[in-house]
C-alpha cells in the first residue's frame, strides 16, 4: 500500500460527505442533531458493555434514553393543558364580546365573533399545516431515532478510521479537538436544561409580584418553551399580554410585555448562558453568546448547537496553536524548535 492511499480514500469519503450533505439537504438539521445526541451517549454505551450488555443492547438503551430526555421535555405542557383545560375555557368565557381599541384618534371595533372566526380560521390553516407536516416530522423523528442509535452502534470504528486519517504528528491534536467538542457539546446541551430551570425560577417570582395565579403552570409553560429557539417564553407573554388588551387591561399588558419581557424572555440567556458556558464548556461567556446568537440568526434552530460547537473548536484551535508556538502572556518568538532565535540566527562576530 502506497504512503498516499489512505489519503486518497479520505478525499474520496470527503467527497461524498460533501454529496451526501447537498442530496440530503432537507435531513441535513435531523443527521447533525442525531450525530451530537449519538457523541454525548457514547459513554453510556460503553458505561453500559463495560457491565456486561451487549453492544446492541447497550446502544438501544442508550437510544431509549435519548427519547426519554426528548418525552420529559415535552410531557410538562401536555399535562398542563390536560390539568388547565377547564381554566382555559373560563378565562375564554371572561373575554368581552365587543372590544374597542382607540390610538392616535383613529378608533377600531373588534367583536368576539370577529374573533372567533379569524381563531377558527388560524386554527384550520395550523391544522391543515400539521397534518401535511405530521408525515415528515414522524418519519424525522424515526430517522432520527434510527439514526442514534446506528452511531452508537458502529461509532468507535467511525472515529478510529478519521482519526487513522489524520497524520501521526498531529493525532495528539485531534484527540485535543474531539475532547472539546465532547465536552461543549454536553455542556450546550446542559446549558439549554440549565436555563429552562432558570427560566422556571425567575417567572416564578416575576408572575408572583405580577399578581397572577397559577404561577407553577405559567412559569412551567415558560421553561418549556425555553427549548423552542427563537419563540422561547415571548410566545407565552405575548399571548397574556393580548388577553389583557382584549379585556381592556392596558397597563397589565403593558406590565407583562415589560417586566415579563426583561425578566422572563431576556434575563436567563443573558444571565444564566454566559455563567454556566464558562464552568461547564471552558469558553468564555461572551463567545458562547457569539455562538448562540450568530448559529440561531444564520442556521435556524440547528445554530444553537453548531454556533457555539464551532466557536469552542475555534478556541481549542487557538490554544493548539499557541501552545505550538510556545506563546505565553503575550510574548511572542518562542517556536517549537528552539527559544525564538531560530537555528540559523548568527552568532555575535567578535570584536
Amino acid at each position: 500500500m502506497t504512503a498516499s492511499r489512505p489519503y486518497v480514500l479520505g478525499g474520496v469519503l470527503a467527497l461524498f460527505a460533501l454529496l451526501a450533505a447537498v442530496i440530503l439537504a432537507d435531513v441535513l438539521a435531523t443527521v447533525f442533531f442525531a450525530i451530537t445526541v449519538a457523541y454525548l451517549l457514547v459513554p453510556l454505551r460503553r458505561r453500559l458493555e463495560a457491565r456486561g450488555a451487549s453492544r446492541w443492547v447497550a446502544s438501544l438503551v442508550a437510544t431509549v434514553v435519548a427519547a426519554l430526555g426528548v418525552g420529559v421535555v415535552l410531557a410538562p405542557l401536555v399535562v398542563i393543558v390536560f390539568l388547565r383545560l377547564s381554566d382555559i375555557l373560563e378565562l375564554a368565557a371572561l373575554l368581552p364580546d365587543v372590544v374597542t381599541v382607540e390610538f392616535l384618534g383613529m378608533v377600531e371595533t373588534v367583536t368576539l365573533d370577529d374573533v372567533v372566526a379569524v381563531g377558527l380560521d388560524l386554527l384550520q390553516s395550523v391544522g391543515r399545516a400539521a397534518a401535511t407536516a405530521a408525515p415528515v416530522v414522524l418519519i424525522k423523528l424515526t430517522l432520527f431515532g434510527f439514526l442514534v442509535f446506528a452511531l452508537l452502534l458502529s461509532g468507535d470504528a467511525v472515529g478510529r478510521t478519521l482519526l487513522a486519517l489524520v497524520p501521526a504528528d498531529y493525532r495528539e491534536a485531534a484527540t485535543s479537538l474531539d475532547t472539546r467538542a465532547r465536552e461543549t457539546l454536553f455542556a450546550i446541551y446542559v446549558l439549554q436544561a440549565a436555563t429552562a430551570v432558570g427560566t422556571f425560577a425567575i417567572a416564578l417570582v416575576a408572575f408572583w409580584a405580577l399578581g397572577y395565579d397559577y404561577v407553577v403552570t405559567l412559569a412551567t409553560v415558560a421553561a418549556v418553551l425555553q427549548f423552542i429557539p427563537i419563540v422561547g417564553p415571548s410566545f407565552l407573554l405575548a399571548a397574556m399580554a393580548v388577553y389583557h388588551v382584549a379585556v381592556g387591561d392596558l397597563v397589565a399588558a403593558a406590565l407583562v410585555v415589560a417586566v415579563g419581557g426583561f425578566a422572563v424572555a431576556w434575563l436567563p440567556d443573558i444571565l444564566i448562558r454566559p455563567r454556566l458556558a464558562k464552568e461547564t464548556a471552558d469558553l468564555p461567556g461572551s463567545l458562547y453568546f457569539v455562538g448562540f446568537v450568530g448559529g440561531l440568526l444564520s442556521l435556524g434552530p440547528v445554530g444553537i448547537i453548531a454556533g457555539p460547537l464551532v466557536v469552542a473548536l475555534l478556541a481549542e484551535s487557538v490554544d493548539l496553536l499557541g501552545a505550538e508556538l510556545r506563546v505565553d502572556d503575550g510574548e511572542v518568538g518562542e517556536t517549537a524548535d528552539g527559544d525564538g532565535t531560530g537555528d540559523d540566527a548568527a552568532e555575535p562576530h567578535s570584536p
